[in-house]
């Protein structure tokens, strides 16, 4: 349980101010369906958060013992320095609605954007600290979605109210406890 309760907090304070959540604003904006929007993001999630799980379960099998705490711990410290650096999204990033509607572009658009995300290589360092595939995947995109059902549907009331600065910042600090609690834990 520990596994998908720390994946979930994580990933939710990490994905404020994320390309990702800016995306799922743009894609709102213009499409005006919510609803099917976040569809298409816990469809895209999903599939991209278990490869990542399954990759990082993988690695931590493969290389454990005291290296992969130290690789575990000094990387989740890169992602608090990561977390600081706020992400921006241009309005080309944006897909065209095209045939395909706007669940499949959503889900295109999403799967792409996670590619290398630092929610996503922080799912497969989690899934190697962890060994387990599915509690991370699950605790991934339930933080995943609670970042991004609010701004699907709130972002045009709150978007100039939430200081994104000190979100930035409490999440670099989780993940730099994190970090730490790995080296001396382990």
């Amino acid at each position: 349980m520990e596994a998908f309760l720390l994946s979930t907090g994580l990933v939710a304070i990490a994905e404020v101010g994320d390309k990702t959540q800016l995306l799922t604003m743009l894609l709102v904006a213009r499409f005006r369906h919510p609803w099917i929007i976040l569809a298409g993001v816990l469809t895209a999630t999903i599939a991209n958060h278990l490869v990542a799980s399954a990759v990082g379960a993988l690695v931590g099998d493969i290389f454990s013992g005291h290296w992969m705490k130290i690789v575990l711990g000094v990387g989740f410290i890169a992602f608090a320095l990561w977390s600081l650096i706020p992400d921006k999204v241009d309005e080309d990033d944006a897909p065209k609605l095209g045939k395909r509607g706007v669940f499949i572009t959503t889900v295109i658009a999403f799967f792409l954007a996670e590619m290398g995300d630092k929610t996503q290589v922080a799912t497969v360092a989690l899934a190697a600290r962890f060994h387990t595939v599915f509690l991370v995947a699950a605790g991934t995109t339930a933080g995943m979605m609670l970042a991004n059902a609010p701004a699907a549907f709130l972002s045009h009331r709150f978007a100039e109210r939430i200081p994104l600065h000190l979100v930035r910042w409490f999440g670099a600090a989780c993940y730099a406890v994190l970090g730490v609690w790995t080296l001396v834990k382990g």
